[in-house]
């Protein structure tokens, strides 16, 4: 079953200049992954699978991001905030990565796939979470596969709005970091958490969607100052 059946699945349904976008998003990322590590992922197939359907995998938890912000921190590629953007093409989009080669290629591919609305900072998401810019100021936080939850919960919750929501992409043991990180998504600001099991084939193991609502604001000591949070988590 191609990827665009699988998402069909999930209830997303591709127009064909969504899947155009999403043919050029790819040839882009294997004509750049051999000049810079973007993805340890090659293969067309499994770039389809691994980054394309796991990314809107998020959707369906999601639901109508048009009209809405998100900052997707840690991005590397793209994943999940690209794929998403390309399905919601009136949503707010504001791509988070630290490397600024990474960011070279999305703004490659942001003017290629003609996207309106994306902002590409490169910075500390801890520097970010202490800035009024970014400061809860998003409908959703997202990122995937980027730190323990513990860590992820200090950079994500600071950056979303009261009555906004953080999204964690997590393998396995999703439920056990959660269990030790529900401490400090109280003292963070969270609320109760809400954990959603993804089946993909192209992945063996289990895979987790992590949504975390902000109820409350986050104190004004978080996130602590750049390193801290990874160091020392709560």
């Amino acid at each position: 079953m191609s990827w665009i059946a699988q998402a069909q699945s999930l209830g997303i349904i591709l127009t064909r200049y969504q899947i155009n976008q999403f043919a050029d998003y790819e040839t882009m990322l294997m004509a750049w992954n051999q000049k810079m590590n973007l993805t340890a992922v090659h293969e067309p197939a499994l770039i389809q699978q691994r980054h394309f359907l796991d990314s809107l995998t998020c959707i369906p938890v999601m639901g109508d991001l048009n009209g809405r912000s998100v900052i997707d921190v840690g991005t590397g590629a793209g994943f999940p905030g690209l794929p998403l953007k390309i399905l919601f093409p009136h949503m707010s989009l504001t791509l988070v990565e630290s490397v600024e080669k990474k960011t070279r290629f999305l703004a490659a591919v942001i003017e290629s796939l003609q996207l309106k609305d994306v902002a590409v900072v490169v910075d500390r998401v801890e520097a970010l979470g202490r800035l009024t810019a970014y400061r809860e100021q998003f409908d959703w936080a997202v990122a995937r596969a980027l730190a323990d939850m513990r860590v992820l919960v200090e950079y994500l919750l600071p950056l979303c709005r009261i009555g906004g929501k953080m999204l964690a992409q997590k393998g396995p043991y999703a439920p056990v970091e959660l269990e030790s990180a529900l401490e400090a998504i109280e003292i963070l600001g969270g609320g109760e958490v809400t954990l959603e099991s993804v089946q993909l084939p192209a992945y063996e193991d289990s895979r987790f969607i992590v949504v975390i609502p902000k109820v409350t604001a986050t104190p004004e000591r978080y996130p602590r100052r750049v390193g801290i949070p990874s160091k020392r988590p709560l």
